[in-house]
C-alpha cells in the first residue's frame, strides 16, 4: 500500500500519453524552456538598465522641501 509497482506507473504513463498525445509533451517542454530563457534575459536587461543609470535599486533618495 505504500509504494507503487511498475504496473501502476505504466498505467499512469499510458493515461498521460492518451491525454496529451505523443507530440504534445515535447512541445510543452519547449515552451517551458523558452519561458525560462526569456525570464533570464529580462533579469539581465533589468540589471544592465539599473547599472547604466547608476541607480542602486535598494536606496531611495528623499529631498524634503523645508519651508521657513
Amino acid at each position: 500500500m505504500g509504494s507503487f509497482s511498475i504496473w501502476h506507473w505504466l498505467i499512469v504513463l499510458v493515461v498521460v500519453l492518451l491525454l496529451f498525445g505523443r507530440g504534445k509533451i515535447p512541445e510543452l517542454m519547449g515552451d517551458v524552456a523558452k519561458g525560462i530563457k526569456s525570464f533570464k534575459k529580462g533579469m539581465t536587461e533589468e540589471d544592465t538598465t539599473t547599472a547604466e543609470k547608476g541607480v542602486d535599486g535598494k536606496t531611495v533618495e528623499h529631498k524634503s522641501d523645508e519651508v521657513r
